[in-house]
């Protein structure tokens, strides 16, 4: 008698008619990720209903597979080393990885190095594919290593370029957070960014920043705008440098929470108060946001939900599977603590 045939996680995802993605974030109890209870059970439902059960050894694997894939950071050791949300996207990237029968294998790429390291990293380091973060819109070595066939999914993604990548809605999120500011009464708002403008998440919230002050009729004031570099160090000179202006903004949207610590030193250091002098808005939810004083409003993303999706993308790459959207955005969401000046609203019994 023929063995019955079993059901793939693909297969759950066109029953349920959602998203090869959700099926594994579902059936995987990924945290982090906003999925209505109607969807869940649709995917519950599917799999009960051709007796899924996931089975790493049972994947499909070309000849010659090392089993290995890198994480890449576009980022200088000092910069990489200083972000507090990266730990949760590797911890995803990670446990994806272990799952299926994979090593995760980790780099830093400096900026200024551009001698063919994704290559190198392929050929030398013997990785099967590569999940790079922080793509930035000049690195004409990424593009050159993806038309040359290599493996590569962005964390982040590079415009009118068709590489693979999951990503947050980072305009969406940062008008939001902006929007809150100015429904706080604030029209004087500055930001610093999370990065310089080359690397594109950095461009987008800023894009984001432009559109909510657009849609409440406010000017655009380039002197309002610091660039930050990924550290708290920076988020503290961009911070002095925003307090030393004739007239100070009254609140501040700053694009990373690690950048945003060192932006609340800076306020101290000044003898001022937040949200009191100063009212300000983060963005990531790193772990240590709910522990800043005063606690740090900020736009959470699901940090171990990209790590996740991103390894689970590159290693269906590598098995030659297809993959039906190779462009994934996840969602984002307001948290609403002390540093804007407004508590969140006590849930009523």
């Amino acid at each position: 008698m023929m063995a019955r045939k079993r059901a793939t996680a693909a297969e759950v995802a066109e029953l349920a008619g959602i998203s090869r993605t959700t099926v594994s974030f579902v059936l995987n109890n990924v945290p982090g990720i906003r999925i209505t209870e109607e969807t869940r059970q649709r995917v519950l439902d599917a799999a009960r209903q051709l007796n899924y059960h996931p089975d790493a050894n049972a994947r499909r694997m070309v000849t010659g597979q090392t089993r290995m894939i890198g994480f890449a950071l576009h980022q200088s050791p000092d910069q990489a080393f200083s972000d507090h949300f990266f730990p949760q996207v590797l911890h995803g990237m990670s446990q994806a990885a272990t799952r299926q029968g994979f090593h995760l294998l980790f780099e830093v790429i400096p900026p200024e190095d551009q001698r063919d390291r994704y290559m190198k990293l392929l050929n030398e380091r013997h990785v099967d594919g590569i999940v790079l973060s922080g793509p930035r819109s000049d690195d004409t070595e990424l593009l050159r290593a993806y038309e040359q066939g290599a493996n590569i999914v962005l964390l982040g993604q590079l415009p009118n370029q068709n590489i693979p990548f999951v990503d947050v809605n980072n305009i969406g999120g940062a008008r939001v957070a902006t929007e809150h500011l100015l429904n706080l009464g604030h029209t004087r708002i500055g930001m610093i960014t999370n990065a310089p403008l080359e690397y594109t998440a950095s461009a987008d919230r800023l894009a984001g920043y432009k559109q909510a002050l657009a849609g409440a009729g406010i000017a655009f004031d380039e002197a309002l705008i610091r660039l930050g570099n990924f550290t708290m160090e920076s988020g503290a000179q961009a911070m002095a440098e925003l307090l030393r202006l004739e007239i100070r903004p009254s609140a501040v949207f700053i694009a990373s929470d690690t950048v945003a610590i060192g932006a609340l030193q800076a306020i101290r250091k000044a003898g001022l108060h937040v949200p009191t002098d100063i009212a300000l808005c983060g963005f990531d939810d790193i772990s240590f946001a709910k522990f800043t004083t005063p606690p740090l409003t900020t736009v959470q993303l699901p940090a171990f939900g990209l790590g996740w999706a991103a390894a689970e993308m590159l290693i269906r790459m590598i098995s030659k599977e297809e993959i039906k959207n190779p462009h994934i955005i996840l969602s984002t969401e307001l948290v609403i603590r002390d540093s804007c000046g407004v508590k969140q609203t006590p849930t009523i019994p």
